[in-house]
């Protein structure tokens, strides 16, 4: 009988520390691979796209709602939930490509049990 292949959760934020908690917290349940800003995560995507992403939004050079609309203008990465990854309060929804684009939020500094219920959630439907 063959394994159950594990779901992928690409992690993109510009600080290793943040990568490093997620990671931590999700790493026993999903593979998760990481990248560290948009070009990165763009790639990545691309190449082997993830069942979720987790995605900061205060990024320099391209920030996250950048990487959402190059996300959702590709046929291969359209269709993949995003969820973002911010110590921002609230998102701006009205930003281009934000709107009803993004599947939810986690706010910064993360609780554990949150972001595995919101992976699982988004991920093992």
């Amino acid at each position: 009988m063959a394994e159950e292949q594990r779901k992928t959760v690409l992690v993109v934020d510009d600080t290793e520390a943040n990568i490093d908690v997620l990671v931590e917290i999700l790493d026993p349940l999903y593979d998760v691979s990481v990248a560290m800003d948009g070009e990165s995560a763009l790639e990545i995507a691309e190449s082997e796209p993830p069942d979720l992403v987790l995605l900061d939004i205060m990024m320099p050079g391209m920030d996250g709602y950048e990487v959402l609309k190059r996300l959702r203008t590709n046929n291969r990465t359209m269709d993949i939930p995003v969820v973002f990854v911010s110590a921002q309060s609230k998102i701006d929804r009205s930003r281009e490509g934000a709107n009803a684009t993004s599947v939810d939020f986690i706010t910064k500094p993360v609780d554990p049990e949150s972001v595995i219920t919101i992976t699982r959630k988004h991920i093992d439907q």
